[in-house]
């Protein structure tokens, strides 16, 4: 594609954040070395330490970074409704506090979804553990593609490696739940449009760690459980399905983490 048509594209970034301070610093440099330079990141601070706040208040000058100082803690669902309505771009991109894009992760997938006119779009990405002296990576493989019965056996798609069309989100939210609140929003997208297509290069690094919330496998399956219950409306069997289809892949992926 024509590098003067893909940078007539925007982009915003919605970045949900609270104790981050190890590894925040990294996660902004990653985006702000982006070789795609039309974009906007809108960072909510859930009323952070003060640590994770000096360092966000280094960046508070950027010109193409805004960021919302909560008063209290919120969950990360609340941080990204938040922040979705207060940004405009045509794409909106995901990305964690503690995760990592390559240089190229934004022109590439913008590049992808505009030539195949795709609304939706993921990639491959790199788990590596942040207690692992060696940094033990693991590439991630995602499907070619994926649609809501497919999703709901095998959740491939990481939140920080997603594009999305602006008008394909239209009023769809993220849950309020403790957690998995970004499950429910993919399922919600996938149901509205369809399909959602894999670029398959590995264009984020994934951190896995020991003191997220996410690390509690058990944790987990009971959120997607109460998700696919009460906002999928799925069926006992197919719940029991989904959740059993899951839990094997995740295994595949990461091993007992």
């Amino acid at each position: 594609m024509d590098k003067n048509l893909l940078n007539q594209m925007s982009v915003d970034i919605i970045l949900p954040n609270y104790n981050s301070y190890p590894f925040l610093e990294e996660t902004l440099e990653s985006i702000i070395n982006q070789t795609f330079k039309n974009w906007k990141l809108y960072i909510a601070d859930a009323n952070s330490d003060t640590k994770t706040k000096e360092i966000l208040k280094k960046y508070n000058n950027y010109q193409n970074i805004n960021i919302i100082w909560l008063k209290e803690n919120r969950k990360p669902g609340f941080c990204r409704n938040l922040l979705l309505k207060n940004s405009k771009s045509e794409y909106v991109a995901f990305v964690d506090s503690d995760d990592l894009w390559e240089k190229e992760k934004l022109s590439k997938q913008l590049n992808f979804m505009i030539k195949n006119k795709f609304d939706f779009t993921y990639t491959n990405y790199t788990a590596f553990k942040s207690e692992s002296k060696e940094n033990d990576y693991k590439k991630i493989y995602a499907p070619k593609y994926f649609t809501f019965e497919k999703f709901i056996k095998n959740t491939s798609i990481g939140t920080s490696t997603m594009i999305i069309k602006r008008e394909v989100i239209g009023n769809i939210e993220f849950t309020n739940t403790k957690i998995c609140e970004d499950y429910f929003f993919k399922c919600q997208i996938l149901k509205k449009i369809k399909h959602a297509y894999c670029l398959p290069e590995y264009l984020t690094k994934y951190r896995i760690r020991k003191d997220s919330l996410q690390s509690n496998k058990l944790r987990n399956f009971y959120w997607i459980w109460y998700i696919n219950k009460n906002y999928n409306h799925l069926s006992f069997l197919k719940n029991l399905f989904s959740v059993l289809c899951i839990s094997i892949n995740s295994i595949r992926k990461y091993g007992f983490k």
